[in-house]
């Protein structure tokens, strides 16, 4: 019992830092963070689209945080880490955060949801699936799901290789829920099946060919 105590301790902890980190480092892209211990120190990983933001002039602002990080949620020795989300449009973080952000603006859902769906597929993601949901029009709560490309949605490559994120949207009529799922990269089943098809139709066009020849 102590044990599971403490591991729900430690859940509440983490999600009150990535709280934090995330309405600190709003203004420089922030996605997520990974806390990870080692045998002598605390190391949290933040995940941003403008690092220099996050680490200020000097490293003073990076100080600042780890010094809060210490004090307020009692980490021992933290080290922070602040890596380059290269492209934007293919973390479901920051996708779901900006969403959010334009829905809170006024612009319609599905605006919004087709835009970001056409971002995700030019990033060069292999597939992409959004699902907004709460009072989207009129009293009533319901849940719209919009989808591009090839996605799994169960299983090990559902785990390992789409990468999930969820973000809220406030306004008068209540709050939207958005859920953003993106596979970056094609599943060797899936590389498999194309190539099949693609052998299937050569095959198909040199039939057609040959039966021109022969007229």
């Amino acid at each position: 019992m102590a044990q599971e105590k403490r591991f729900v301790k430690e859940g509440i902890r983490s999600r009150d830092v990535e709280e934090f980190l995330e309405r600190e480092f709003a203004k420089a892209g922030y996605s997520h963070s990974l806390i990870q211990r080692t045998p002598l120190s605390i190391r949290i990983t933040v995940f941003a689209q403008k690092p220099g933001l996050i680490i200020g002039r000097g490293g003073k602002k990076i100080e600042a945080i780890t010094q809060t990080l210490r004090e307020a949620f009692g980490f021992e020795n933290p080290q922070l880490d602040v890596q380059e989300i290269e492209n934007p449009d293919l973390d479901p973080h920051i996708v779901a955060r900006r969403m959010a952000s334009s829905i809170e603006r006024g612009i319609n859902y599905k605006r919004v949801s087709h835009l970001a769906l056409q971002r995700i597929m030019d990033a060069g993601a292999k597939g992409v699936a959004i699902r907004v949901s709460g009072k989207l029009s009129g009293e009533m709560s319901r849940t719209e799901k919009f989808n591009e490309g090839y996605l799994k949605y169960s299983g090990e490559p559902a785990e390992s290789m789409v990468g999930k994120a969820y973000a809220v949207a406030n306004i008068k009529p209540g709050t939207i829920g958005i859920q953003v799922r993106i596979m970056k990269e094609a599943p060797k089943e899936l590389e498999v099946i194309k190539k099949v098809e693609e052998k299937e139709k050569l095959e198909g066009e040199e039939v057609g060919d040959n039966k021109k020849e022969t007229v």
